[in-house]
């Protein structure tokens, strides 16, 4: 079982298990959120996903479309403001920020995304493939209804 909570510990939940993918997302919304250099999101199946407190706390903002489908939508507590999951009804599995956990998911990050809007001030030092936003849209159209990004081709070597 592993635990998660938000800041000020009104919404806490609890999952089975983290399924992966691990991602490290440098796209502009994300960073925006979480006001660092990327989102670390994990992959989670909604069915093995609990809310154990704080459910009503959870608040949605959904930011407009800016250059294409889909809309991007955050979820944050009402009192403290940190991000936290809400799992969408209609998805199989959703992304978790990492940051939110209390106890150690067992999976590392195994990529980074959006690398082509990462921060001129951020550098990355790791030997995670790294992916632009061409190869994520590729890879989208080739594997719809799938992981969009779990098993993405030709990793940037820059």
């Amino acid at each position: 079982m592993i635990r998660g909570s938000c800041l000020c510990g009104g919404v806490t939940f609890e999952m089975d298990r983290a399924v992966g993918p691990f991602e490290l997302c440098h796209c502009s919304r994300c960073r925006k959120t979480s006001g660092s250099a990327f989102v670390a999101g994990l992959g989670v199946r909604r069915d093995e996903f609990r809310f154990l407190s704080g459910r009503e706390l959870v608040r949605t903002y959904e930011a407009p479309i800016l250059r294409s489908p889909p809309a991007y939508r955050v979820c944050f507590c009402s009192r403290c403001g940190s991000c936290v999951p809400d799992p969408d009804p209609e998805s199989e599995w959703f992304e978790i920020a990492a940051g939110l956990l209390d106890d150690d998911p067992q999976i590392r990050p195994d990529k980074h995304i959006y690398v082509d809007f990462k921060a001129p001030w951020f550098g990355i030092d790791d030997v995670l493939p790294r992916f632009d936003m061409q190869e994520i849209l590729r890879h989208r159209k080739g594997v719809a209804g799938q992981d969009a990004a779990a098993g993405l081709p030709k990793p940037r070597s820059d």
